[in-house]
């Protein structure tokens, strides 16, 4: 008796294919049109059709079949024209843009050039907009299956580019019947090392595997991906919105340039007179770097006029030699002590804001000039390089979630104010600065339309 060779005979033999994933295309698919039977005609292509199987859908045909399409003119310029207002009426939010091109957030949370506005694969004279609510879609879709006995899950894709990377890809922007987010936090690797924070986007894997059968010109808008076992009813994370970063968790959220821009934007917008501060201290460092801001506003003759002092030290004298004063001023004006009183009583700004920034114009690099009108030009010029500053540090204060009033009382009795701050006699307040944490949150508020004058 010989001794068999084992490893002879098993490469004669040819080996069994391991189980696995299969992604089968589904063909024969009509042009679909508005209030078409997109789950009918997907059942009778497909009579093939198993348990647990994923039909993977390309978001074009949904948008047909619910009717999403909107009327194009033939003139190549004039449909972009239209196709530039679509995206603009489906922006949520501008993301990035370069020459031509935005990166924009739209109605349904997603971030994708054009807010997913299409204009291929569709006729000539036709522009598709993304499903109304796609994850709704998918469900409609599971049911249909399910109201037949047989348990599918459906991923609903379009195609988007990435962050970084050459080429696009489709993901999912709607599901039903199937996890699309896989949670893996807190699990244990094969060599010990707990998983802090993976999560695979399941939904967008099965996206873009279908899509290498579907592809984007053969006319394929269905697959099948068989062998996944993630088909659960009321499976956890079967929604796509669930693959949709929070505003506040996504680092990625704006491009660099556009993130400069818009904080600009912003903290302008969110500027405005806060009265109401909270008891908690601002840094003295934040302070100095929005005055360091502040102090890059333009100004006369290349100089730097303008100068911020805080109040510290001399805060209480300050106070009470300004209030002193005005009521001085009230009483010379007629008013009765009582009245004087109340009025006084009012504007206690200054007196409750954590901090008090003063302004001054110091006069330095100021030319002179031997008629009065241009000495008095010259007085404005650096009055309004100082009110520059003023505003710009009002901003930056803004930028870092700080709330601020200006109040003009330094400007009725400057003499007043540079002695008790100690400051020379021929620098000029302008104003004071009330600092500190809103009680209110700063909200950004619109710009005032129709502000431009043309003559």
């Amino acid at each position: 008796m010989t001794d068999f060779d084992f490893a002879a005979t098993a490469r004669k033999l040819p080996a069994p294919a391991p189980a696995g994933l299969q992604i089968l295309p589904v063909t024969g698919l009509p042009d679909f049109r508005p209030h078409d039977d997109l789950a009918a005609a997907i059942l009778g292509a497909a009579p093939w059709l198993l348990d647990d199987d994923v039909l993977v859908v390309t978001s074009k045909v949904v948008s047909k079949v619910e009717g999403r399409l909107v009327s194009a003119p033939s003139d190549p310029a004039e449909r972009d024209a239209l196709r530039r207002r679509l995206i603009d009426d489906e922006t949520v939010r501008l993301v990035a843009s370069i020459n031509q091109t935005r990166i924009v957030e739209n109605k349904l949370g997603l971030i994708a050039a054009a807010a997913g506005i299409d204009a291929s694969n569709v006729h000539s004279d036709e522009i598709a907009l993304l499903p109304e609510d796609p994850d709704l879609s998918a469900t409609t879709l599971v049911q249909y299956f399910a109201d037949r006995g047989l348990r599918v899950g459906v991923v609903i894709t379009d195609t988007q580019g990435r962050a970084w990377r050459n080429g696009v890809l489709d993901v999912a922007i709607g599901a039903a019947g199937v996890q699309v987010l896989q949670d893996h936090r807190g699990g244990v690797d094969e060599f010990g090392n707990e998983l802090v924070v993976t999560q695979v986007a399941t939904g967008d894997e099965m996206a873009s595997a279908a899509d290498l059968v579907k592809g984007k010109l053969s006319a394929v808008p269905v697959a099948v991906i068989r062998g996944l076992r993630t088909v659960a009813a009321g499976a956890a994370n079967s929604a796509a919105r669930s693959l949709i970063r929070p505003y506040d968790e996504d680092l990625f959220r704006l491009g660099t340039d556009l993130a400069i821009a818009q904080g600009h934007r912003e903290a302008v917008l969110r500027r405005r007179t806060v009265r109401e501060f909270s008891k908690d201290p601002v840094p003295v460092d934040v302070l100095a770097r929005a005055c360091g801001i502040a102090l890059t506003a333009p100004a006369p003759h290349h100089t730097r006029p303008v100068r911020f002092v805080r109040v510290a030290v001399a805060r209480e004298a300050l106070l009470l030699d300004m209030k002193q004063a005005w009521e001085a001023d009230l009483i010379a004006d007629g008013w009765s002590r009582e009245r004087v009183a109340a009025r006084v009583a009012r504007g206690q700004i200054l007196v409750n804001a954590p901090e008090i920034i003063v302004p001054f114009i110091t006069g330095e690099g100021r030319h002179t000039y031997p008629d009065a009108r241009r000495s008095a030009a010259e007085d404005r010029m650096f009055t309004v390089a100082g009110g520059a500053a003023v505003q710009a540090l009002l901003v930056a204060l803004a930028s870092e979630g700080l709330g601020s009033a200006w109040v003009s009382s330094t400007m009725f009795v400057p003499a007043v104010v540079t002695e008790a701050l100690d400051v020379p006699a021929e620098w000029t307040p302008l104003g004071a600065i009330a600092v500190g944490y809103p009680v209110t949150p700063l909200a950004v508020r619109a710009g005032v339309p129709d502000a431009l004058i043309e003559r």
